[in-house]
């Protein structure tokens, strides 16, 4: 299984008609929502870069997510996720923050967060985060997380909200 081409292409080609700009921080992901947007020609006139903050001292040092908020709330969490994605944003200027953060397995889940949930947040004009549970094997899970975060950016900048 591979990420829908057609996605990403829809995605840049959305911030581009907008005059918008994009950056990522990823953990469960570790790149690959990166790279299904680089795999778009032209997508360099829109996507900044991201951040790769599998470990929590990454998504502190690097992305100013507080320690606190990995305490209280664990790394796959709504307040983790929205963190990373003003973290990344401020970080590069960009228009739009999208984070992801996520158990992939297949070890890691708990009983209230098992394998497969992932959270996923927009930072931006209007910005959104939502919980998703995947099913599936580790690379399901990934694949699953790029399609929704692109899927939720782009209802984003389309003004459709989340």
């Amino acid at each position: 299984m591979a990420t829908d081409p057609h996605a990403a292409q829809l995605l840049v080609s959305r911030l581009a008609r907008a005059g918008q700009t994009l950056c990522v921080a990823e953990s469960c992901t570790g790149g690959l929502l990166g790279g299904a947007i680089t795999s778009v020609p032209g997508s360099s006139e829109v996507f900044w870069g991201g951040v790769i903050s599998y470990d929590d001292g990454a998504k502190t040092r690097l992305l100013s997510v507080p320690r606190e908020t990995l305490v209280r709330c664990g790394a796959v969490s709504r307040e983790v996720a929205e963190a990373m994605a003003r973290g990344v944003r401020a970080i590069s200027g960009s228009t739009w923050g999208l984070s992801v953060t996520g158990i992939a397995g297949p070890d890691g889940g708990t009983e209230e967060k098992p394998v497969g949930t992932v959270w996923i947040a927009v930072a931006g004009p209007s910005p959104a985060a939502r919980r998703h549970h995947f099913c599936g094997d580790r690379e399901h899970v990934r694949e699953d997380t790029v399609e929704a975060a692109m899927s939720l950016l782009t209802s984003c900048v389309c003004g459709n909200g989340p």
